[in-house]
């Protein structure tokens, strides 16, 4: 090899070695490979995933990936597997996971068919759909309250596109305002930048628990949709998928799942001990069994 096509050859395996492991090597091969697995949290997903503090998050949502974590650890035989979390957002959480920066979200993320082009989803966790947080002193009541007024919303979610849609469906010509992350979106409600939130109605009352002055929010409005949130992997890779698959039905079957639900949606949670008294949806009731992943639309 002349010393030109040697540098050549050195360049490429530099650059392939620069890659993230999990990008060029299935997600539990890159795991084993380097000791470590990593898993996103969100900063204010309440009850699914929020933090308390800027190294440690909670929720139903982070015990989900914790129990996927231990089947990991269980199926590498590698007890001292480390765990690193790191914080995500609506718009980076889907690019982060594909590039390999991470491998596995399990959050308040909506399994669509058009996401489902980039990443997979597990067994849905959770249905929901788009409502309204307001100020009592606003009467807000429906969706017509909102006509030209500002409406806040996460940006990159869900319930934006939702919200525009119905919006110019019934032509209000709402004024949507987007918010990096649901803490900021609720700020602009507070700080009445915004007249309404819009968001999955879960989430909706787990900000209002956790608001400067609950009391003084309600929330309102019809469920636009039903939205199925599921936990995301990378595409193309079934056993990854076959493992968190594994580890949500025998929680499901288990009556774990549902002990976990009653924690985080049925009693006291941190940090101000509030109630979200949200009992189980029929439609969660009825995945405990089916446990399907087909995505909302």
């Amino acid at each position: 090899m002349t010393g030109k096509h040697f540098a050549t050859a050195a360049l490429v395996v530099i650059a392939v070695s620069a890659l993230p492991p999990s990008v060029g090597a299935q997600t539990l091969e890159s795991i084993a490979a380097r000791n470590k697995i990593t898993v996103s949290y969100r900063e204010a997903a309440v009850p699914f995933s929020y933090a308390l503090s800027p190294t440690r998050s909670v929720g139903f949502s982070v015990d989900l990936t914790d129990a996927i974590v231990d089947d990991v650890r269980a199926r590498l035989k590698k007890p001292n597997l480390e765990v690193v979390r790191i914080p995500v957002t609506g718009q980076n959480r889907i690019p982060l996971l594909v590039d390999g920066t991470y491998d596995l979200e399990c959050g308040s993320t909506t399994n669509t068919a058009a996401r489902g082009k980039e990443v997979a989803f597990a067994i849905s966790h959770f249905f929901t759909g788009t409502r309204l947080l307001a100020k009592t002193s606003a009467n807000i009541k429906s969706y017509a309250d909102l006509a030209r007024k500002p409406v806040a919303t996460a940006a990159g979610s869900t319930n934006e596109k939702i919200l525009r849609k119905y919006s110019a469906d019934n032509n209000l010509d709402i004024q949507i305002v987007l918010g990096k992350d649901y803490g900021e979106a609720l700020q602009m409600l507070e700080d009445d930048r915004a007249l309404a939130l819009a968001l999955d109605d879960v989430l909706l009352f787990g900000l209002r628990a956790n608001a400067r002055d609950p009391a003084a929010l309600e929330v309102v409005g019809e469920t636009l949709q039903v939205e199925p949130y599921g936990c995301m992997v990378r595409r193309d890779d079934p056993e990854f998928k076959k493992l968190v698959d594994g580890t949500l039905a025998r929680l499901m079957r288990s009556g774990e799942f549902t002990r976990l639900y009653a924690k985080w949606f049925e009693s006291p949670i941190p940090p101000k001990g509030v109630v979200l008294g949200m009992p189980m949806s029929r439609q969660l009731e009825d995945n405990l069994k089916a446990l399907s992943d087909k995505p909302a639309f």
